[in-house]
């Protein structure tokens, strides 16, 4: 036997044991339904949506600033870019 076809026949051999152990396993496979019966369908139960209550929030009316707090918040403002001088070279 050359070893040509020795390499045939072991790819031949391989090609027919996997399809009967296939064949086996899905065989196994119908055996166990047959055995489990029909299937039994569950009833859907359908869930009630609740609906969401809708809260009413009450605006909030802006609160103008007072004179002190807007003296405050310009000499915050003048005071933040002295740190760097512009246009010196």
């Amino acid at each position: 036997m050359s070893h040509s076809s020795m390499l045939k026949a072991r790819r031949q051999h391989q090609k027919t044991r996997k399809l009967i152990a296939g064949a086996a396993k899905e065989a196994k496979r119908l055996a166990k339904l047959a055995l489990a019966g029909p299937a039994v369908k569950k009833e859907k139960v359908k869930k009630e949506k609740v609906k969401k209550e809708k809260v009413k929030t009450e605006k909030v009316k802006k609160v103008k600033p007072t004179k002190e707090e807007l003296g405050r918040q310009e000499s915050k403002k003048s005071s933040a870019p002295a740190g760097k001088k512009k246009g010196a070279a």
